[in-house]
């Protein structure tokens, strides 16, 4: 039964003074105590209340409220298992924004009116996504807190950032005054752009280009792309009692995507490179991209002179690095001067800028924006995007061999109309 102890100070300046502790039983039998009540009455009630809720089963010990913010989000972190760019992401959010500020923070002494203070300081100087990323994984954190029972309640959960988007634009009409502002990047290319793009590149990696242009794959789905999966055919009964086929490009679910972070000691956090095979980003992920038929062509002969297991693979077969592939594309969609020989590299011809900015990433959105263009079914379009069709008629509806029909020659229509347009009988240039 819990009861209060009379505490008499040793302090220098402070020996005499009599403060009182509670205590009180724990779960487990053991006596524990809370120091520091300045009557009687005030450590007793304190003792009680411990009891009660030990009683109730909803006690949590104060203590384990007291921890420090950066102890526990270290315990959290190696307590999770999501994809390893995910992991890197939040270990990039807690050391750039997050511990600087919230290290020694007890987890106990969070509230929301700090946070959001907090999340309008940064407002101008990173990202609005970044800034509510942070505070989300903030929020995630301390609720693994609560699900630990360190602390009682999450002050974060569920609140909603005021004023982020305001102080982000204010600050940004500052920068505006005295720093010149670049054009905004156009976040998709015209198909004339797609293929003035791919011949510059060549037959090698403006294969890359075309593929993302016009069947959507996301950058780890197409670098991890198997050929065991590449030019398989779908085969459906349509309406009309016959079959549909065409070829497709396969994203398996078995054996995922290419994935390339920055692995973390889980103690220290420490970084090292990884490039490898990992699971797919979500189950819808998995699909079959149906193919339009020159670009089955151009694919076939791609397979054909190369003998690698990796479809978009380096001239030597090898995986990707991402900042290997943005030498190849950043100069060929942005241009570059003319340079002569030296030191063992070839001359190069001038470029002119085709679409500054443009990455594979903007590439897929061109896909997306292509589909709605044409009127292909948002059933479709999100099935090929590997995308969650929304609410219960992504549940009850699916895509017919008919949407198929009209998505594929739509684009074969529009690859045959840009060739015509450009003069080419080509997409390659005669090596």
């Amino acid at each position: 039964m819990a009861y209060a102890e009379k505490r008499l100070s040793q302090a220098k300046g402070k020996k005499g003074k009599a403060t009182w502790r509670a205590r009180f039983k724990k779960p487990d039998g053991s006596w524990d105590s809370e120091p520091g009540f300045p009557t009687k009455n005030t450590a007793l009630e304190y003792g009680q209340e411990q009891e009660a809720a030990i009683r109730a089963g909803t006690w949590i010990d104060p203590k384990l409220g007291r921890v420090r913010f950066g102890e526990w989000a270290l315990e959290w972190l190696q307590a999770q298992s999501p994809r390893g760019r995910t992991t890197d992401n939040r270990w990039n959010l807690l050391e750039s924004h997050i511990l600087p500020r919230w290290r020694d923070t007890a987890l106990i002494a969070f509230n929301w009116f700090e946070v959001e203070a907090w999340a309008r300081r940064l407002a101008g100087t990173v990202a609005e996504s970044t800034i509510r990323d942070a505070v989300g994984l903030l929020s995630r954190i301390l609720t693994g807190a609560v699900d630990a029972r360190r602390i009682p309640v999450n002050h974060l959960y569920n609140r909603r950032l005021t004023g982020v988007d305001a102080a982000s634009g204010a600050r940004r009409g500052l920068q505006a005054a005295t720093v010149e502002v670049k054009p905004p990047v156009v976040p998709f290319a015209t198909t004339e752009t797609v293929l003035r793009l791919a011949r510059r590149l060549g037959p090698l990696y403006g294969l890359h280009v075309l593929t993302t242009a016009f069947a959507g794959p996301r950058w780890e789905e197409l670098v991890g792309l198997h050929r065991d999966n590449a030019l398989l055919t779908r085969t459906e009964a349509d309406e009309h009692g016959g079959m549909f086929t065409c070829p497709i490009i396969r994203i398996d679910a078995e054996i995922g995507a290419l994935a390339e972070y920055a692995k973390r000691d889980p103690e220290t956090g420490k970084r090292k490179a990884f490039r490898g095979i990992e699971p797919l980003k979500n189950p819808q992920s998995a699909r079959d991209i149906d193919l339009p038929p020159f670009l089955a062509d151009l694919l076939q002969q791609h397979l054909d002179a190369r003998p690698y297991d990796y479809v978009f693979s380096t001239a030597k077969g090898k995986w990707w690095w991402r900042n290997a592939w943005y030498e190849i594309i950043r100069p060929a969609a942005d241009g570059r001067p003319a340079r002569p020989p030296g030191r063992g590299r070839p001359a190069c011809e001038e470029w002119e800028p085709l679409h500054p900015g443009l990455t594979m990433r903007r590439l897929r959105h061109t896909h997306d924006t292509w589909q709605a263009e044409e009127d292909v079914h948002p059933l479709l379009q999100h099935e090929q995007a590997g995308h969650k069709y929304p609410g219960i008629k992504g549940v009850y509806q699916h895509p017919t061999p008919s949407m198929r029909r009209h998505r594929l020659a739509a684009f074969e229509r529009r690859y045959e109309r840009t060739m015509k347009a450009l003069g080419w009988d080509r997409i390659w240039e005669a090596q």
